[in-house]
C-alpha cells in the first residue's frame, strides 16, 4: 500500500514537474526532473541540458530517450524538433522508437539468427521472422542509470547500461555508457562504448526522429537533404540487404547533391516501393578517423539546418513511411505517414550474416567506441 501511495504521489510530482520545468531551468547546465515511475515503482528521471544560447534537449533515463530537442528557426523562435511524448506512461506502450537509444543490434537481423564462432545464437523475433533494433525488450525499453556532469565542451548526461549474457539471444555480458553533450557550438554529441565478457555482435545508434518545422509540423518532403554516400544497400521484401553494395547514381537514392526529399520518394523503384518510402542504409564516404560529414537536412519554412558527422560507416534514412496510422503525441500532435525522417548512424543491416559488410564483432579486451554529431544551425 505505501508502494503504491508513493507511486501516486511520484507519478502526481512528475505531472508538475514536467510543466514546472520550462519555467525554472537556468540558461546553461544540467536540470534533473521526476518524468514517471516504472511498472516496478522505479521512478524515472528526465534530465535537461542546455547551453548559454538557449538550445535545449531533455533526455530521458528510460530507453535514453531524447524527448525533446529545442532550437531556434532562422527569426530565432524557438521550437520542438523531435517527435515523442509528454508523459513517461506513453512510452511505456508501443511506439516507433521516439528518440530511443537503440540496441544491442540496430536495425535488422535476417530470421532472428546468427552464427559466432561457431556457435548458433537464435534471436527474440519483434519484425515478422526478423529481429529488429534489438528485440522484444532492447535498450529502448531499459531503465539506464544516469550522471549529469559538466564537460569543457557544455552541459552532458552519462548513462549506462548492464545487458546480461543471454539477454534477447545475444551472447556475453555487455557494459554500455552512452554519453550525451549539448555544445556551445549547438552540437548535440553522443559518445557510445561498450565492452563485453564473451565474443558478441553490437550495433547502437539513436531513433530519433525530426521535423525541422517543430513537432508538429506535418510531413517533411519539401525538406532539402544531402547525404553523403556514393552507394546503398538494396533489401528484399522483408528489408534485408541483399548483400549488394549499389551505386547510387541514376536512382533516387542518389542525395549527393542537395535534393528535396519528396521530389523522388514515390518513383517507380522496387525498394521505395518495398518500404514505402526511404527506409535504406547509405554507405558513407567517410574521411579520417574522426567524425565526417554524413549528412544535411535543411526546412526550407523555419530555415532550421541539420548537419550529422559520424565516426560509424553507415546511415539508415527512414521517412517515417511505417506510420501509417496517426500517433497522438506530445501537446496533442497527431504524427502521421511520412511526418519526419529518420538519420540513424550505425553499422549495417544483418552485419552477423554478411561476411562483406563491415564487422560489427566485440571481442573481450576489444572497447567499441563511435561518435555521431547533430549540429543545428540556419540559413
Amino acid at each position: 500500500m505505501i508502494l503504491m501511495r508513493s507511486a501516486k504521489m511520484l507519478a502526481i510530482c512528475a505531472t508538475f514537474c514536467v510543466c514546472a520545468f520550462a519555467q525554472s531551468i537556468p540558461r546553461g547546465g544540467v536540470t534533473k526532473e521526476i518524468f514517471g515511475v516504472a511498472p516496478s515503482g522505479q521512478p524515472i528521471y528526465l534530465y535537461t541540458l542546455r547551453n548559454s544560447q538557449g538550445v535545449q534537449a531533455a533526455i530521458t533515463n528510460y530507453g535514453g530517450r531524447i524527448v525533446s530537442l529545442k532550437t531556434p528557426d532562422r527569426k530565432g523562435k524557438f521550437d520542438d524538433i523531435v517527435l515523442g511524448f509528454d508523459s513517461l506512461q506513453e512510452y511505456l506502450h508501443d511506439n516507433p522508437f521516439f528518440g530511443a537509444l537503440v540496441g544491442r543490434y540496430a536495425n535488422r537481423i535476417a530470421n532472428g539468427q546468427f552464427t559466432l564462432d561457431g556457435v548458433k545464437y537464435e534471436l527474440a523475433r519483434n519484425n515478422g521472422p526478423n529481429t529488429l533494433h534489438g528485440g522484444l525488450k532492447g535498450f529502448d525499453k531499459k531503465i539506464w542509470s544516469a550522471q549529469a556532469a559538466e564537460d569543457k565542451d557544455g552541459p552532458e548526461l552519462v548513462l549506462h547500461y548492464f545487458s546480461k549474457d543471454g539477454e534477447e539471444g545475444f551472447p556475453g555480458d555487455l557494459n554500455v555508457t552512452v554519453t550525451y553533450t549539448l555544445t556551445e557550438n549547438n552540437e548535440l554529441r553522443i559518445d557510445y562504448q561498450a565492452t563485453t565478457d564473451k565474443d558478441t555482435v553490437l550495433n547502437l545508434t539513436n531513433h530519433s526522429y525530426f521535423n525541422l518545422s517543430g513537432h508538429a509540423g506535418g510531413r517533411i518532403l519539401e525538406d532539402v537533404a544531402m547525404i553523403n554516400a556514393d552507394k546503398f544497400l538494396p533489401t528484399d521484401q522483408n528489408l534485408i540487404p541483399t548483400g549488394e553494395i549499389r551505386s547510387v547514381a541514376g536512382t533516387p537514392f542518389d542525395f549527393r547533391k542537395p535534393t528535396a526529399i519528396g521530389a523522388r520518394i514515390d518513383d517507380k523503384d522496387p525498394q521505395l516501393e518495398a518500404a514505402k518510402g526511404y527506409d535504406q542504409t547509405f554507405v558513407l564516404n567517410r574521411i579520417g578517423a574522426g567524425p565526417s560529414f554524413a549528412a544535411r537536412v535543411m526546412d526550407p519554412h523555419s530555415g532550421r539546418v541539420l548537419e550529422v558527422l559520424t565516426t560509424q560507416p553507415g546511415v539508415q534514412f527512414y521517412t517515417a513511411n511505417h506510420m501509417q496510422g496517426p500517433v497522438r503525441g506530445k501537446g496533442g500532435a497527431v504524427y502521421g505517414f511520412r511526418s519526419a525522417f529518420c538519420l540513424e548512424t550505425q553499422h549495417f543491416p544483418d552485419s552477423p550474416n554478411k561476411p562483406n559488410f563491415p564487422s560489427t564483432e566485440l571481442k573481450p579486451g576489444e572497447r567499441f567506441h563511435s561518435i555521431t554529431i547533430f549540429k543545428f544551425s540556419t540559413e
